[in-house]
């Protein structure tokens, strides 16, 4: 009995994987390829920030690759989503602070203080932001399960690779993205709601109300 709950367990786990991967890897695109189609947004996602007020090497890369994508015109707008859990950590602050120091302009980073999980931030894209058509900026393990949680919400969604660097923890993201694609992938079945959501925000308006 015990061996079969955990053969059970296993396949939940490798079938989802599996569908989140093969969902959504062709959904991954170049730059070029991104600008091609108009999207109300780009979408970084978070990552860790230092005490000094700094991104970590994995965030810098994705904001990196958000800017780029900024400038070249694949969409008018940045959402910074990450978590700003407490008042001592703040992920979404560092973010807009490193965009507008690269020129973005202040008003068109928008930032989402609750992105506390991939899937939240997806959710909360759709459905507090208004989003219909999003390119994520992350590294490519990460796009898999965004993508796919985006696409399951309804909206269109392209994603755009930050792997410009080897990551000393990268087998430690891997292992750790096999549990999270099976929990995600269940949520965006159910469209389970954000831990926040409350009022909508328009993209319409200046970026800086949601400082």
């Amino acid at each position: 009995m015990i061996v079969a709950v955990a053969l059970a367990i296993v396949a939940v786990f490798a079938v989802t994987n599996v569908v989140t991967i093969v969902g959504s890897k062709g959904s991954i695109v170049s730059a070029d390829e991104a600008s091609i189609s108009s999207a109300d947004a780009i979408v970084v996602l978070g990552a860790s920030v230092f005490a000094d007020g700094t991104p970590s090497g994995i965030l810098q890369d994705r904001l990196d690759d958000g800017i780029a994508l900024y400038f070249a015109g694949v969409a008018p707008k940045l959402i910074m989503s990450g978590d700003n859990g407490t008042e001592s950590y703040n992920e979404v602050r560092v973010m807009k602070q490193y965009a507008i120091a690269q020129g973005v302009p202040s008003e068109d980073i928008f930032c989402d203080h609750a992105g506390f999980s991939t899937y939240e931030s997806m959710y909360r894209a759709k459905y507090v932001f208004g989003c219909q058509r999003i390119v994520v900026a992350t590294q490519t393990y990460h796009l898999y399960r965004a993508l796919w949680s985006a696409k399951s919400l309804g909206m269109q969604a392209t994603g755009v690779s930050s792997d410009y660097h080897e990551y000393q923890k990268q087998l430690q993201y891997d292992i750790r993205e096999v549990p999270a694609r099976t929990k995600d992938f269940f949520k965006a079945l159910f469209r389970m709601p954000s831990t926040y959501v409350g009022d909508a925000i328009s993209l319409d308006q200046d970026g800086d109300v949601t400082n």
